[in-house]
This record gives structure tokens, sequence and C-alpha cells, in this order.
């Protein structure tokens, strides 16, 4: 009873990982989650009572449990059969690419990640790039949107910054669930972005079978009540001007919507501008399509260089913010009144005059964003500069049109955000950074547009719907 009893050493780590294993499994896994589960849930509890617009039951079921859900819809099944026969594919096939689609859409949002982790990351990093100022147009109204209702912000599309920034100030009201294009799809960002609540899109997808599964998830988060933020001119604005709106989601969110329901949709309008937009000159080139496009080594290189760059400068204590970043939210705009006021049910059109009735929708809300861009120092000064031609102007001059463009667009209803006791200080500081960019070049007393640099000018000025002659 007392021999020794020899063992392999292979056999000796393996019993040994096991029992590792178990104890992680029976003993420390449990009381880990258990541990995490109560803050989670304190969390929400403590969210839930100074929110705006609460977190909804949808949003903390389980993932797997959303994903079968949205598989197995009827519409999507039905919509399945049909491509299974039309394609001559196995049904198992199909219902495999469904489920595939339906993982790849659905969010794992963690209100954890997004409170304590994503908000307080947003918030450092959008003050820390930006002097950021917000305005709401009717703070009351939205405070006492209806509590059962789904609210989705609708805005202009800047900059990627715009998904920070609007879920930074929007924070007190909600968590904002994006949709967010297959650029962001790369590991660890997209287990980030789906904590967050985010879901993914494929915005040039034409099949079918992927359309009607975004459809019914869309269709699934709005009737659940999930605030939402919808960018409806689906990307980047190019030229800084707004686009026509691209009518996808909306149409998903709207087509079986019941005016005299119990759950409203409000729509809030929110514009956003920048004194500097980190893309702009990428922006501006691929409108160019004879140009070659460049690598991604070329793009990951050029942004590594760009963070180098300002981390130096910081190092040296000569880094400083890239200017204003403003947002300004809109009053909301009820459905079941617009729907209502025009006689509508959308459920009862067919596709064409639902599709009508939705542009029209569109328009007017892509009309609301227009007249809540905010107007920031650099879209002024370059808009001034613009107008002033080849002629140019000197300090004096400029200052002076300056001052007059920026009373005339506060007069006109515009949120501006050059405070009228230091407007000369923000003219200094616009004045500074567009040299230092090299958009702008004095030559003795006057101050011209660099002779490659109209187009980033003009970029910044059409934010404001000026546009120089």
């Amino acid at each position: 009873m007392t021999e020794t009893i020899a063992v392999p050493f292979w056999l000796l780590a393996l019993l040994a990982a096991l029992t590792v294993w178990w104890v992680l499994e029976r003993l420390f896994l449990p009381s880990m989650r258990w541990y995490l589960r109560r803050r989670v849930n304190r969390v929400i509890d403590e969210l839930n009572t100074r929110l705006n617009i609460r977190i909804r039951p949808f949003q903390f079921t389980k993932r797997q449990v959303l994903i079968d859900r949205l598989a197995y819809d009827p519409k999507v099944q039905e919509t399945m059969q049909e491509y299974a026969q039309e394609n001559n594919v196995p049904r198992e096939v199909t219902q495999a690419e469904v489920l595939r689609y339906a993982r790849e859409i659905v969010p794992a949002f963690n209100a954890y990640a997004y409170f304590r982790i994503g908000y307080w990351l947003a918030r450092r990093l959008a003050r820390l790039m930006y002097r950021v100022r917000a305005n709401f147009a009717d703070p009351a109204r939205l405070a006492n949107v209806d509590s059962r209702a789904t609210v989705v912000f609708v805005m202009n599309h800047r900059s990627n910054m715009d998904y920070v920034l609007a879920a930074f100030l929007a924070a007190e009201q909600s968590a904002l669930s994006y949709a967010v294009g297959e650029w962001a799809r790369i590991w660890p960002l997209q287990q980030l972005i789906r904590a967050m609540g985010a879901y993914f899109v494929r915005r040039k997808s034409n099949n079918p079978l992927y359309r009607r599964v975004l459809e019914r998830y869309v269709h699934m988060a709005t009737e659940e009540g999930v605030c939402q933020a919808v960018f409806p001119e689906g990307g980047l604005s190019r030229d800084g001007r707004l686009q026509q709106p691209r009518l996808g989601i909306l149409d998903y969110m709207l087509r079986e919507h019941d005016p005299e329901g119990r759950r409203d949709i409000v729509f809030v309008p929110v514009g956003i501008n920048y004194d500097r937009v980190m893309e702009d000159r990428s922006l501006l080139r691929s409108l160019d399509k004879t140009l070659p496009r460049r690598s991604g080594w070329f793009v990951i290189r050029t942004t590594l260089g760009f963070i180098f760059h300002n981390v130096a400068l910081m190092i040296r204590n000569r880094w400083r913010r890239f200017g204003y970043a403003a947002v300004n939210f809109g009053r909301p705009i009820s459905v079941h009144d617009y729907c209502r006021s025009k006689g509508l049910d959308l459920r009862r059109l067919t596709t064409e005059d639902r599709h009508a009735e939705i542009e029209k929708f569109g328009c007017s809300l892509m009309t609301a964003i227009s007249v809540l861009v905010p107007a920031v120092p650099i879209p002024i000064a370059a808009a001034t500069l613009l107008r002033a031609g080849s002629a140019g102007l000197n300090e004096f001059d400029w200052k002076g049109v300056f001052y007059k463009m920026t009373g005339d667009l506060r007069a006109s209803g515009m949120f501006v955000t050059v405070p009228t006791v230091t407007q000369e200080h923000a003219f200094e500081i616009a004045v500074n950074m567009l040299t230092l960019r090299r958009l702008v070049v004095k030559e003795g007393d006057v101050f011209r547009v660099a002779p490659d640099a109209r187009e980033v000018l003009q970029y910044y000025a059409n934010s404001l719907a000026v546009v120089p002659a």
C-alpha cells in the first residue's frame, strides 16, 4: 500500500490540467459570473433611474436567443425558402447562411461596457481632441418624449468621430445602437462595437436573403423600443454638403408601423460639425475616380504617422486641440403625429407608394438636420476667405467679414459656437490653424488661399451651406 507509483510526466500534466479546469468550471467561473452579473445589474438599475430613455429588456436578452429569434422569424424563413428554390440550393445550406448573417448582425450589448468603459473613453477622446459644444433646441420636449416610444437620432455624417461624439453627448439620454459599416469588422474592434450595442451592415449588399435578415433585425429592435442612431446619408459626406438620404433603414423601421399602435417612433434630428475633420483630404480624394486606390498599408502607415506626430507634439508640450466639435439636437418628430396629419398608414400602401412616402419623410428629416448643423470658426473663416477670391484679404478686413458672417449666421437662427465676447480669439485661432495646415498663405499683409487648398477650404465652407461664387 505504501509503494511508489510512477506515472509519465505527460499524464501528470494532463491530470493537473483537468483538475485546474474542474476547479475553474465548478467553483471559480460560476462565482465570477455571479459577481459580474451583480455589478452589471447594479449599473442597469442606477442608469434606469437617471436616463430619459430607459434601456429596454430586448437589449439584455441573451444574444443566442436573439439570433435564433431572428433566424427563425417567419418572414426570414419565407424568403429563405424562396431563395433556396430560385438558386437550387439545399435548404440546410441556406439556413446556415441565414444563421451566419444573424450572428454577424445581432449585437452583444453590455451596459457595463457601454457606460463604464465606452462612455469614459468617448468622453476623454472627444475632449482631448476638440472643444466640445452641445446645444438642445427643445430640451424639455426631448425629456418628455413618451417613455414607451422608440427614439431614433438621425444625423449628418461628417467624420468617423461622429460615433464617439454622439454617443458621449447622448449618454445622458440613453444608450445608442448604431448601424456600423464593414470597415469596423476587425479584431478586437468588432467585439467592442458589438458590446456597445452596434450592429454591422453590408451597405452595398444586394443579396435578398441578407437584406431580409437585416430588415427583420431593424424591425425587431424598433418594435422593442431600442434607442437607435442613424446616418440617413448612408456614409461620410465627401464634399462637405449634406447628401441625399438613403432610405433603406428608414423603410425597415417604418414599413410596418401602426399609427394607432402602442409604441410611437420619435425621430430626433441632429446636426454635427467640426473645425477639423481628420479624413478631409481622403474624402475629397475619393471624389476623383481616376486616382488609383490607396493600399491598406498606406492607410495604416499614414494613420500611425498622424498619431505618432501628435504624440510627439504632446510630449514637447506643443500640441493643440483641433478646434471645436459641435452637436445640435433638434425638436423630436413623432411618426404617429406625422402619419395622422397626412392620413397615412404605410402598411396599407403598395411598395412604390410606400417608398414615395418614406422618401418625402426622409427629405423632411434631412431638411430638419440641415438647419441644425452648427457654425464653427474654421468653416466661417474658410467661407469668408473664399469669397474674397484671388485678391485675398488683409487681417483687418478678414476679421471684419468673419465677424459679419458670424453675426448673420447667429441672426438666422444657426447654432454658432463663436462666443461674441471672445470672437477675436476664435478668429486668431482659426487663422493660426489654417496657416499651420498650409491651407492659407500670407504674402505681405494679405492672406490668400494656398494653391492646392481650395478644395479643402470649400469642403469646410460647404458645411454651412454658404458656397462662395
